[in-house]
């Protein structure tokens, strides 16, 4: 049922590329949810973020994101709701949260992460990096281009039935330190004895973490909201190989999930509640179509699923009727180790080289690969999807080498 009689949505909307992430998603939802408050005279209830973690970086607003729901830069959106399938560092949401709470946007107050969310740590980003170096160095393979967040990992734990929940933070913390020091150890023991990983690689790991952190976060560092020492993590590690400062890991960890106690909830039946009153919910997925772990273009995948019936399990609520739009670039643009059939020589090409210079991964800061668009990609992710509306972004980039060229970002 629509929620008005001049809405075009079901109440229930989600959004999601159609390629291999990087289509201008966050973009498209504030538009959604502009749309929604002005077609049905009501802002939408909330926003949620179905799967993924910190690897799927978005720009909505002007506010560069990770793991917050883009829906954070419209006030009026009274929930921002985390999702069950959603795997999360405690600390990344506070790095997200205080910098915008500092801008006067209302975060923590409208956060919902469900209780059933997985706690991701420490140990998924070093086994991130370790199976990365066990691709490189014990099977000779080129790098697969992790994001280095731990999202794989991370997702393992939940197969495994190694998970920690966000619940966790709200019961004795004797429990949480006992489930976070048997994943330690297992995260440990792999990466010595079945990736291999040389000891002047382990202690890299962490100079890595740091430098990727301190980077992507130097602008609340410059602010002074939090001091440069909060993304060293170096602190974590400790004077031997293939050891970790666990107290200091168990101290730090516990601390920033108590900081989110007030948030962490059961989200099913405030979802079904606002259904029920045909109060709009707008949905993003991380990632896109082509990266979902099982039907997409394997190996290089995520580790979760990004097709729309994920909406449904991450919620915890029945299927129900779904307003379904699709998102990609007028030209392609790819981050890592993908086959690109239609990539640009931009060498070779002019608005190859002016689309490249406009093009680097939010998660990452790497620079994106450029091509012409893929209308079979597309095609096929349409066809099977059951999209309901395409939105093409970036149309005037195509025209990168008139006179209005040094406008573009």
């Amino acid at each position: 049922m629509n929620n008005s009689s001049k809405s075009k949505f079901h109440s229930l909307v989600s959004v999601l590329g159609i390629s291999m992430g990087d289509e201008g998603k966050g973009r498209v939802v504030h538009e959604i949810l502009n749309d929604i408050e002005n077609t049905t005279n009501q802002p939408a209830s909330a926003v949620m973020k179905v799967n993924g973690g910190a690897n799927a970086g978005h720009t909505a607003a002007g506010l560069k994101l990770n793991l917050l729901p883009s829906g954070v830069g419209n006030p009026l959106v009274e929930d921002l709701i985390v999702g069950a399938g959603v795997v999360a560092d405690p600390r990344k949401f506070l790095w997200e949260a205080l910098p915008l709470e500092e801008r006067g946007l209302a975060v923590l107050s409208r956060l919902k992460i469900d209780e059933k969310c997985q706690v991701s740590d420490l140990a998924h980003r070093l086994l991130d990096l370790a199976w990365e170096n066990y691709r490189v160095n014990q099977l000779q393979k080129d790098s697969r281009g992790s994001t280095g967040r731990g999202i794989s990992p991370a997702y393992c734990d939940e197969t495994g039935q190694w998970q920690i929940f966000y619940q966790t933070f709200c019961e004795d913390r004797k429990f949480f330190a006992t489930d976070l020091k048997q994943r330690v150890q297992r995260a440990l023991d792999t990466i010595q004895y079945v990736c291999k990983v040389r000891e002047e690689d382990w202690f890299g790991f962490f100079e890595t973490l740091t430098n990727a952190e301190t980077r992507a976060n130097q602008e609340s560092i410059d602010s002074q909201i939090f001091p440069q020492d909060e993304f060293d993590f170096k602190v974590f590690s400790s004077n031997k190989p293939f050891e970790l400062n666990f107290e200091c890991l168990e101290d730090t960890y516990w601390n920033a999930g108590q900081k989110l106690t007030e948030c962490i909830v059961d989200i099913r039946p405030q979802i079904l509640d606002n259904l029920d009153k045909n109060r709009s919910i707008v949905v993003e997925f991380g990632q896109a179509y082509w990266l979902d772990k099982r039907h997409g273009f394997t190996p290089n995948v995520t580790a979760s699923h990004t097709f729309s019936s994920e909406i449904f399990q991450s919620a915890g609520i029945p299927i129900s009727e779904l307003s379904q739009i699709g998102c990609c670039k007028a030209y392609d643009t790819k981050v890592g180790t993908h086959h690109f059939l239609t990539k640009i020589n931009s060498d070779k090409n002019q608005l190859g080289k002016k689309l490249a210079e406009m093009e680097f991964g939010t998660s990452t800061g790497r620079q994106r690969m450029v091509g012409w668009f893929d209308a079979v990609e597309k095609g096929n992710a349409l066809r099977y999807g059951g999209f309901d509306w395409l939105v093409i972004n970036k149309l005037d980039a195509l025209s990168a080498l008139n006179e209005e060229c040094d406008k573009l970002k």
